[in-house]
């Protein structure tokens, strides 16, 4: 039978738990940041070299099996309600570092319109951080292979698994053959896989944990069975955010996807492992609190963030000196002589046919030697 660990031991073990989870997130959103930037390096060389070449792709290698192995053993100390939504942490910790690195500098004004409401999220998401980690739940269970069995055969559990299993498949019902290729519908089946994810990867985690402590948990069928569901749920999770990233923006990806997956795995942490038994009613609602806070705070910070231009060229003519300009969207393309005016599109990325000139525009412009030569003929 698995046993639930004395306060001192719980409070020990999901203060270490957290401290990976919170070193797991900063360090993975680090060798992100180190990836991108080695690669944005390789694009702008004469010699294209492969990125597996590059050391700073590797150093964000490193750090990012580093990062993701703090994440892994985070699960086996402390409960899946403070594990989840750390994963704030990642987004916070990005989202500083590309304030730092990519801002432009602007007048103050400009700077608290553009960047005010990022900052705000910024101390939004530290306070939330604070009240969901202090108020969250206490109490931990060392995972034996009996005692996750005995969750799994559970009533609650299996409830939850059928809701989960039809509601998955009406959702992918949807997707695949009614094309509904809604944001909130290809999330929700990221979400729904990432709470089996968070289930299994924590009872993975506590049975190696035991496992190293001199308990042998690996010859158990349990083992065997998390692991492969865990396995499956991360590739057809990570397949399925691919596809979202494909089709929506990315900003709103990624904050959409913050919030369903914490939600669906502080609820399965809730069914699975009954983290929340023993909690008091206002430890509960602080909870909550802190958890919407940080929810807030994450849509703050990825509300702002800049897209990407389309493209979409057009070719000024300096009437003086008769030199073509191509411009995108009024930034010059080619060194700009003040053109005078535009005269239609070189490529429309939405297809339509340029607007013609207006009348008084097309008519051909008589130059000053022309003038002089038509006067000689005369005299």
């Amino acid at each position: 039978m698995g046993f639930y660990s004395s306060h001192g031991e719980s409070y020990t073990d999901n203060l270490i738990g957290t401290l990976l989870a919170i070193f797991g997130n900063f360090l993975v959103s680090i060798s992100l940041s180190i990836q991108k930037y080695s690669h944005v390096t390789l694009a702008g060389r004469k010699d294209q070299r492969t990125f597996y070449h590059a050391k700073t792709w590797w150093c964000g290698f490193v750090f990012t099996c580093i990062g993701e192995s703090a994440n892994f053993a985070s699960y086996a100390f402390a409960p899946l309600a403070v594990v989840a939504p750390l994963n704030a942490v990642s987004v916070l910790t990005s989202s500083i570092l590309g304030f730092l690195f990519l801002r432009e500098k602007s007048k103050p004004k400009e700077f608290a319109k553009h960047y005010g409401l990022i900052i705000l999220g910024y101390f939004i998401t530290s306070g939330g951080t604070y009240l969901f980690v202090s108020f969250g739940p206490n109490s931990h269970e060392k995972l034996q292979a009996e005692n996750i069995v005995r969750h799994i055969v559970g009533w609650p559990v299996l409830l939850y698994l059928l809701l989960e299993i039809i509601m998955f498949c009406l959702l992918l019902y949807f997707y695949k053959q009614r094309r509904a290729n809604y944001l909130v519908v290809i999330l929700l089946l990221v979400a729904l896989l990432g709470s089996v994810t968070v289930i299994t990867v924590k009872a993975v985690s506590g049975m190696l944990v035991l496992t190293i402590e001199g308990n042998m948990q690996l010859d158990y069928p349990i083992f065997s069975v998390m692991f492969v569901c865990m396995v499956a749920s991360v590739v057809f999770q990570a397949r399925f955010l691919s596809q979202a990233c494909k089709l929506h923006d990315s900003s709103l990806v990624m904050s959409v996807n913050y919030i369903l997956s914490t939600v669906f795995a502080v609820v399965a942490g809730a069914v699975f492992y009954l983290e929340f038994n023993k909690e008091e009613v206002l430890n509960i609602c602080m909870y909550v609190l802190g958890s919407l806070l940080c929810f807030l705070g994450v849509f703050l910070m990825t509300k702002n963030r800049k897209k990407p231009k389309i493209f979409e060229p057009y070719v000024s003519m300096d009437m003086s000196n008769g030199v073509p300009t191509i411009h995108d969207k009024g930034s010059a393309v080619q060194p700009d002589f003040n053109g005078s005016f535009s005269y239609g599109t070189l490529v429309n990325n939405d297809g339509v046919a340029p607007a013609p000139l207006p009348a008084n525009l097309e008519q051909p412009v008589v130059s000053a030697r022309t003038a002089d030569a038509s006067d000689r003929k005369k005299d």
